[in-house]
């Protein structure tokens, strides 16, 4: 059986501005471990929304990915992805 990572960006729904970028093995999971308040950091900014992910074969691509998406290039990528 393959496992499935996910690179995702949630944006926080009472400040749209905020969007937070991680990396999972369970999206649906870790939506709720951050909506929960248990990401002490973005904790202020529940609830959240997905609002884009791309799923990786291995662990590695998704922590690349998700490292990538928080350079500069990669924040341009995203936004331009969705604003479409």
């Amino acid at each position: 059986m393959e496992d499935n990572y996910y690179t995702y960006v949630i944006q926080s729904i009472p400040d749209p501005a905020y969007f937070y970028k991680g990396h999972c093995s369970d999206l649906e999971k870790r939506l709720k471990q951050h909506n929960a308040g248990q990401t002490k950091s973005i904790k202020h900014k529940t609830p959240f929304k997905i609002v884009y992910y791309e799923q990786s074969k291995t662990k590695e691509e998704a922590i690349i990915k998700e490292k990538y998406w928080k350079t500069a290039a990669g924040r341009r990528y995203l936004h331009k992805i969705l604003a479409s």
